[in-house]
């Protein structure tokens, strides 16, 4: 097919300032966002007439195929406005780079009449798959979908049973259009309330085998879709890309905590003890730690995904240790967030209690950021330790 080109070029310096120029905006709507239980729909417009959803995306279809630290420096500006926009963000554009490793023919549905669709997923592993000529009869009800409610397409994660001896079954990404599926608006939560990550249900479809993605395919960095997107970028694996859409929103967010608590703490005077907050020395190293942390984490990030690419460039293949250190990196990220901005809360006093201190929300949506299966850092933590200590990898998604 022939490539089609965005209208204009594109630069990642001009991307990265659109964003940041979104802050006081997202930061605006924030709180509508949380009522409504979705990002507003306008911010979805800015989003798509700023290109951001077409940073990952194949040329072919009108992308950039900009690396990854551009895609993950728009979502850390865009969350230090609003944590759940960001999130939706991450998680929904995302999908452009998974949808790259699928059979082109899926591409081609999903893309060929209209570039900027949007695909929103679930891949917890619960879909009912029933093998049959030509693809797979699916059925299931799946939970917390972001920014569903403005996708067209959805991603949906199911076990296909085994079969010609094979002892396990084989988990794959299926891909299926609006038709197919329906929303149920049930998000009522704590925190990243604007997600809008409802539930899906689907009720025993038709997905063609072109339209489903192997997870096998995705570690080993040979997809379907490799045949026709060459560039490095889709040689990445799966895991490594994915896992930090749903983390790098934290470091963004934490990063607008600190913002917001240097904007008001100076003129802060405790009411019980006479003191400025700016002369509390606890106050003092809460802000010079979150700071120091938030420097750290982007660094370890760009410069992770920097390796990445690289070997992706010169067609060598990730070491599973490296891999594993990478996945723990980012499933630390929502935990170290979360530490440093209940310290830095600690010190608003009594105001640090309120809904309307825009400091607690950052709080809340940080705290259920780190709920998410990705980001619970414990048995990332063990397998890393282990695999250092000369242990097996237990851990497959990497």
């Amino acid at each position: 097919m022939q490539q089609r080109q965005p209208e204009t070029q594109q630069t990642a310096e001009l991307l990265i300032e659109r964003a940041r120029a979104m802050v006081p905006i997202l930061a605006e709507r924030a709180g509508r966002a949380e009522r409504e239980a979705m990002v507003p729909a306008e911010t979805i417009a800015d989003f798509q007439k700023a290109g951001f959803f077409r940073v990952l995306q194949p040329k072919r279809y009108g992308g950039y195929e900009m690396s990854p630290d551009v895609f993950y420096t728009i979502q850390m500006a865009l969350a230090e406005g609003c944590m759940s926009s960001a999130w939706v963000y991450g998680v929904v554009a995302v999908h452009n780079w998974q949808l790259a490793l699928f059979d082109e023919r899926a591409q081609e549905e999903v893309w060929g009449r209209d570039s900027s669709v949007l695909t929103s997923s679930t891949y917890m592993p619960v879909g009912k798959v029933k093998e049959v000529d030509g693809g797979f009869r699916f059925s299931g009800h799946w939970g917390f979908s972001s920014g569903s409610e403005h996708c067209e397409w959805v991603l949906l994660g199911g076990l296909v049973p085994p079969k010609n001896g094979e002892t396990a079954p084989e988990y794959r990404t299926f891909l299926l259009p609006r038709k197919d599926y329906r929303i149920v608006r049930n998000w009522d939560v704590l925190g990243l309330k604007g997600t809008g990550s409802h539930d899906i249900v689907v009720e025993d479809v038709f997905v063609p085998e072109y339209r489903t993605h192997k997870a096998k395919d995705g570690f080993m960095c040979d997809s379907p879709g490799n045949k026709v997107n060459t560039a490095p970028l889709y040689r990445l694996p799966f895991a490594q890309i994915f896992v930090r859409a749903v983390s790098t929103s934290s470091i963004g967010a934490l990063q607008g905590a600190i913002n917001q608590f240097l904007d008001s703490a100076p003129a802060r005077v405790s009411t019980n003890t006479g003191q400025k907050t700016s002369e509390d020395t606890g106050a003092q190293l809460a802000c010079a730690d979150a700071q120091a942390a938030v420097d750290e984490m982007k660094t370890i990030l760009m410069r992770n995904f920097g390796v990445m690419m690289e070997a992706a460039r010169e067609g060598n293949a990730l070491p599973i240790k490296t891999r594993v250190q990478y996945r723990y990196h980012s499933a630390a990220v929502a935990e170290r967030c979360a530490s440093h901005v209940s310290r830095l809360l600690r010190y608003c006093g009594g105001r640090g209690i309120y809904l309307s201190n825009p400091m607690t929300r950052v709080f809340l949506d940080v705290h259920a950021a780190r709920s998410h299966v990705a980001n619970n850092i414990d048995p990332f933590a063990r397998n890393y330790g282990g695999v250092m200590l000369g242990r097996d990898n237990t851990d497959f998604f990497i």
